[in-house]
């Protein structure tokens, strides 16, 4: 519907998918949803680790808010057990409201900061909420770097998705 997805789709369509690199749930304050902010090695020569991390504490926050129980939710809570859930057809809760929040900033993100560099992010909705997946394009032009050698090394763990790409 909005144009920024065919921008999103041009990329796709434009240049070839080298790798995937996945950032981890982080479990060390408990099962609460946040990702690891730890810099992954594939994406050195793409992006500032400045803006990577602060893209990973920014949706952080957001799933903080999102699990965050106030008023609001106990309401929700109690409207939910008085209506026997009727409600929710109806009205949406706070944690789908800042799940669509959290979409709307990673389309942003997309269109601002990760496609011009060949990124790509994917809502961890679409991965059940365990990883976040960052996809590395190159131009299928420029197919002649020597940069996307590197993540050969990490080819043992792939079922072997990415590995026709260097041999067209």
């Amino acid at each position: 519907m909005s144009p920024q997805v065919h921008n999103l789709q041009e990329l796709r369509r434009s240049a070839s998918l080298a790798t995937k690199v996945f950032i981890q749930r982080d479990y060390s304050e408990g099962t609460i949803c946040q990702f690891q902010t730890k810099f992954p090695p594939e994406l050195d020569s793409r992006i500032e680790r400045q803006l990577f991390e602060e893209t990973v504490k920014t949706l952080n926050s957001f799933y903080a808010e999102a699990e965050k129980i106030g008023g609001s939710s106990y309401l929700e809570g109690c409207l939910a057990c008085a209506t026997a859930y009727f409600i929710f057809l109806c009205m949406e809760t706070h944690y789908e409201k800042v799940l669509k929040k959290i979409s709307r900033y990673i389309q942003e993100q997309n269109e601002k900061v990760f496609a011009p560099r060949g990124l790509l992010l994917t809502d961890p909705v679409e991965r059940g909420m365990r990883v976040i997946e960052i996809s590395i394009y190159e131009d299928r032009c420029s197919s002649g770097s020597a940069s996307s050698g590197s993540s050969s090394g990490s080819g043992g763990s792939s079922s072997g998705g990415g590995g026709g790409a260097g041999a067209r």
